[in-house]
């Protein structure tokens, strides 16, 4: 019998839908029973494509025993923290000042005032490594909530007491300067691992954000160390087994620091980020391998994430089943040399071995292999290789794949806008850019309310119930954003307006210019939610401080920029001591001290002159520069106001703060007018 997970539009509560566990979702009426019944409640939170949250589901809450104890003392609330990110946050910091560190499936007890009192992640079904079962777990909170409530409703105040002491206020704080900048390349200089690229040690996460950072203060300073940092970093990964070699796309993250051994989820975030982040790099150095991983993994994510209404889905799972009924992480993406032999003969397979490193011994589990790109390739006859690689993917395709979480999250879908837009303007794939086109379309068709409010999330055509958070915003206005320098319409244009009005109002501190991650009219929980670092994404604080200082560059509105001059307060106090975990607001102060440049591009539609300023100036690595093209007279874009040809021929006009340099109609100058600092 389900239960009243049933009619959630959210994939991974549709899992548990039919556990034998009495799940609520997260809702008034939750927390009002457990005030009639006078229990605690057991918060799991934990997402689609998370290989743990499936093992404690089938260890804990599949089982009848587990079930009906936890049914009997607990009210159960079950989120998808990608669904409900303000909701996940606040128990995670919890969670963490506790414990130290967090994960999924983070596993709380809360006093039916949403209070937390005792906190945890995985449990395993019985004492493990020094682990209490979860049986004992469940029991000793019952016993502390009948037996000592006074000190349970004492500590879970102290908590919620301690959080609201957290809150950030950054008023009357500089922006990043030139020193903070450099202090924080330093700090990424002594974190960085020149042995194997990017930062840290194991798991290594993709630092796409930094990398950003890296290119852009490469662009405006000339730094070589910035550009080695990130061209390495990109390398390793794409060498690495983080990287499909043969399908494309990339790994949520390797649990070695030699990038060898991915956690084989594959989110759209971290897809379109890294795209985006390749095509940069193409942009910068020419590289062919960054040409083509900037290409694989766009079409990676319209082959095998992109939804029948033309959306983005969410992530595909880590496990799939190995072809004996069992789920088994990574089983999709290995291979054995018998494997590869039995696929392409006896000389091919060994071929194969030797070009994706898979041996006898194995870089995985039971003898099976992750394919890597070892730095050998001009050895071998690439139209043998290209063979090889489509007859391996072909057979890959025959084994049962890996689940896919086909729910659209506005904020991951602005971000593949943007990375699918600029790449097929890049590189002359126009389908991209109808693919980016078609997503937007879905996000003002269906996340977008009359009053541009937007929904988190959507699925098969439905709406999701939860309202759009910071990031929703902010990374929504940048793919639009994006996508208005790409096609000049500037209906884009438009739509980033009205979404970035909403944070203006709802979303910014009016006194000190902080940002919340919820808006002023959210549903109020314990802590109103409020993070400026970066994690797997931008945070929500940066990215809104990138399209606020994006959409001010299109439009001179100085409400915008100086909204995301406060915004970037927090990069200044926190850039140079953090840097690994700020990367998109040192990006983006990148973006401030170059300008960010304008450039519009006045010419018809169609003449090839126009079409080749166009591109030149898209190819520019000015950091954050905008991008504005349209006919001479043109209203579309208010950068192309009072922009005449000259000498009746399409010209660029390059420009910082509305302040033009003389307008040129030769390439050669356009590109360099990009490539130096304006004013001298």
């Amino acid at each position: 019998m389900s239960n009243r997970l049933a009619q959630s539009t959210s994939p991974y509560l549709l899992q548990h839908a039919d556990n034998p566990v009495d799940w609520w979702p997260w809702e008034p009426a939750a927390f009002e029973e457990a005030r009639r019944r006078g229990v605690p409640i057991l918060l799991s939170v934990g997402y689609s494509s998370c290989h743990w949250c499936h093992v404690m589901a089938h260890e804990s809450f599949e089982d009848d025993e587990t079930a009906a104890y936890l049914n009997a003392h607990f009210v159960n609330v079950k989120v998808d923290r990608e669904e409900r990110p303000d909701v996940d946050a606040v128990y995670m910091e919890a969670v963490q000042a506790a414990t130290g560190h967090g994960g999924w499936p983070m596993t709380v007890f809360l006093t039916p005032d949403a209070e937390p009192f005792y906190f945890g992640t995985y449990f395993p079904p019985a004492p493990r490594h020094g682990m209490p079962s979860f049986r004992q777990v469940l029991e000793g909170v019952r016993a502390a909530w009948a037996d000592r409530r006074d000190e349970v409703a004492e500590v879970a105040g102290k908590i919620v007491r301690d959080l609201a002491g957290r809150e950030l206020k950054f008023a009357a704080v500089e922006v990043p300067g030139e020193q903070d900048l450099s202090q924080a390349l330093l700090g990424l200089t002594r974190e960085y691992d020149a042995s194997h690229g990017g930062f840290g040690g194991a798991p290594k996460f993709p630092p796409s954000m930094v990398v950003e950072f890296l290119l852009r203060h490469a662009a405006r300073t000339g730094s070589e160390g910035a550009l080695e940092m990130a061209r390495d970093t990109c390398e390793r990964m794409a060498r690495g087994g983080i990287y499909d070699q043969l399908g494309g796309g990339f790994a949520r993250y390797s649990v070695d620091r030699e990038w060898v051994v991915p956690h084989f989820e594959k989110m759209l975030y971290d897809n379109a980020l890294l795209c985006r982040v390749y095509a940069h790099l193409w942009r910068a150095t020419g590289s062919e391998l960054a040409r083509r991983v900037a290409l694989e993994t766009a079409d990676f994510m319209v082959r095998e994430l992109r939804t029948a209404e033309g959306g983005f889905a969410s992530a595909l799972d880590a496990d799939s089943d190995d072809g004996t009924g069992r789920h088994v992480e990574g089983a999709f993406y290995v291979w054995t040399p018998e494997q590869l032999t039995e696929v392409l003969g006896e000389e091919d397979g060994r071929l194969a071995a030797q070009y994706f490193g898979v041996t006898e011994e194995g870089t995985f589990e039971h003898g099976a292999s992750v394919l890597q790109l070892p730095q050998h390739e001009g050895v071998f006859d690439a139209e043998r290789i290209a063979s090889v690689k489509e007859r391996l993917l072909s057979a890959r395709a025959e084994r049962p794949a890996p689940g896919r979480d086909d729910k659209v999250v506005a904020a991951w879908n602005g971000l593949a806008v943007a990375a699918l837009s600029e790449t097929g303007a890049y590189f002359d794939r126009p389908d991209l850019v109808d693919a980016a086109i078609t997503a937007a379309d879905l996000l003002v068709r269906l996340h977008l309310d009359e009053k541009a409010r937007l929904a988190r999330t959507s699925r098969d055509g439905q709406a999701g119930a939860h309202a759009g958070v910071l990031e929703d915003y902010a990374d929504v206005a940048e793919g639009f954003l994006a996508l208005a320098s790409v096609t000049g319409e500037g209906v884009w244009l438009e739509f980033a307006g009205f979404l970035l009005d909403h944070v203006l109002v709802r979303f910014v501190d009016e006194e000190s210019g902080a940002l919340y991650d919820t808006a002023a009219d959210a549903e109020k929980l314990i802590r109103r939610p409020q993070d400026p670092t970066d994690n797997a994404v931008p945070s929500g604080w940066s990215a809104a401080a990138g399209a606020l200082l994006g959409y001010a560059a299109h439009t001179g509105s100085e409400p915008h920029r100086t909204a995301a001059e406060r915004a970037l307060g927090v990069v200044k106090a926190l850039g140079p001591r953090a840097p690994r975990f700020t990367g998109w607001g040192l990006a983006t102060a990148e973006a401030l001290l170059d300008g960010p440049r304008e450039v519009a591009i006045v010419g018809p539609d169609g003449d090839p002159r126009t079409r080749e300023l166009h591109r030149t100036a898209l190819l520019a690595t000015a950091p954050g520069a905008v991008v504005a093209v349209g006919a001479e007279g043109s209203d579309e874009l208010p950068l192309l106001a009072d922009r005449p040809l000259v000498g009746g021929a399409p010209a660029a006009y390059v420009c910082r703060d509305f302040t033009c340099d003389a307008p040129t109609t030769d390439t050669d100058r356009l590109r360099t007018a990009l490539r130096t600092a304006l004013n001298g």
